[in-house]
């Protein structure tokens, strides 16, 4: 029930704040925004909250990881997709491309941290996560440049599998 209140407030902060604009309530809102705001809320609710917060694992709520996450996003992220950018682009114009797909290990045990890892390599240029194997947590990732059939993990994602893990684990 936490959980469902939890996932209900926030995302009715979030739809106010998203649909700020004149009205008569506070003159930000309207009426009918209020009551969409409730619509969309309690719908958010009762599909997110056994995502979130399966087996009142409440570790996603709690602040420091969302402040992991921003920093997470802000650095590491920011610069690695700069950089498979700039690589892209000299594969493009080059042609050195060697396309493939290899599998890779990064040991993940929660659902949370695999499906971070999973769209942050997706997010990467160059990267694309295929398929997990959901019996041992593995990922099948196309890569832009195989340079061998077993990469290890830092090869294809850098030190994503080791913030993954900080945040969602």
């Amino acid at each position: 029930m936490i959980g469902f209140i939890a996932s209900f407030i926030l995302s009715f902060l979030a739809y106010l704040f998203l649909t700020l604009n004149q009205g008569e309530i506070l003159g930000i809102w309207s009426r009918y925004e209020i009551i969409a705001a409730v619509i969309v809320s309690l719908i958010v609710a009762v599909m997110s909250t056994k995502v979130l917060f399966r087996k009142k694992h409440y570790r996603l709520l709690n602040p420091f990881k969302w402040v992991l996450f921003l920093i997470y996003l802000i650095g590491p992220f920011f610069y690695a997709m700069a950089k498979a950018n700039i690589d892209v682009a000299y594969r493009v114009i080059t042609g050195k491309i060697k396309p493939g797909i290899v599998k890779i290990s990064p040991g993940l045990k929660t659902d949370a941290a695999i499906t971070l890892l999973a769209n942050s390599i997706t997010l990467t240029p160059g990267t694309l996560s295929v398929d997990i194997d959901e019996k041992n947590n593995n990922l099948y990732v196309h890569w832009i440049n195989v340079t061998n059939l077993k990469p290890s993990i830092e090869d294809i994602c850098g030190h994503f599998p080791t913030w993954a893990r900080r945040i969602a684990e």
